[in-house]
């Protein structure tokens, strides 16, 4: 089978470069260079939303179904740095081809690897591919890459499910708890930067990784509705679902397992 690789990133203020962009002084606290920057978005746009390449990528979470099965995990700081991170998820692709699968991952995570992948000078020939090369190989790329709005090998699934308007856009928390899936538990993404400010970096990982497994979930649904799964191949995936959590044990799978059976009762 074509692996399946779902992701899902959180980020945080870039400080350094705001530091740098604006002349800020070096004593300046990180939260207060981030309210700087926040209150530029908000004079300019009425939002603290910043612009795409002063996000810094604390975690990248992912989800992969193979044919070694279904596994959960994450890059993320501290372990690794920015620059190790996008590069090690970029070194995933290169190696796998796999199936991409995110909920607004064209308009908001992959623009930020973009910027960020170009900031730390890291590598992606095979994300890239559009099909100019001469290989039989490389001119599959161009009617299906990863880059191409309409195409499948990056499937956004809030974008695609929209018809590709914003307006008809869906949270995937809504979504999620309107099938019956968990949804979010316990944040959301406007706590990521005050969870990091307060050193919970593995409360955002674990965060993280629930979006993912929930967005595989939603696809799965989303291959029954096309007709890519019968009703009994998409029972027995969730089931397997479960059980590969269910080994894991942490308490997020525990505390995300609890709220799918709950919801399944209802």
């Amino acid at each position: 089978m074509t692996p399946v690789l779902v992701f899902d990133i959180e980020t945080i203020p870039d400080v350094a470069g705001i530091r740098a962009l604006h002349g800020l002084p070096a004593e300046l606290a990180d939260a207060e260079v981030a309210e700087f920057a926040f209150q530029r978005s908000r004079a300019k746009n009425g939002s603290d939303f910043l612009p795409h390449h002063l996000q810094r990528v604390a975690v990248i979470s992912c989800a992969l179904r193979s044919d070694d099965g279904f596994k959960v995990w994450s890059l993320a700081e501290p372990k690794l740095n920015e620059a190790e991170i996008i590069r090690r998820f970029y070194a995933g692709i290169e190696k796998y081809t796999p199936q991409l699968v995110s909920w607004n991952g064209g308009g908001f995570d992959l623009p930020v690897l973009h910027y960020r992948g170009l900031i730390h000078g890291v590598e992606a020939a095979r994300y890239w591919e559009m099909g100019e090369g001469d290989s039989y190989d490389a001119r599959d790329f161009k009617w299906n890459n990863y880059i191409g709005r309409y195409h499948m090998r990056h499937l956004d699934l809030m974008d695609l499910l929209a018809m590709y308007q914003p307006r008809a856009s869906a949270p995937l928390d809504e979504l999620a708890k309107l099938m019956g899936l968990p949804g979010k538990l316990g944040m959301d993404g406007s706590a990521v930067w005050g969870t990091w400010l307060a050193g919970g970096i593995d409360d955002i990982r674990d965060y993280c990784e629930t979006d993912v497994v929930n967005t595989y979930l939603v696809y799965l649904r989303f291959q029954r509705m096309r007709g890519r799964l019968s009703p009994a191949e998409h029972d027995a995936e969730l089931a397997f679902v479960r059980a590969e959590l269910e080994k894991v044990g942490a308490p997020h799978w525990r505390e995300f397992l609890a709220a799918w059976k709950s919801e399944e009762k209802t």
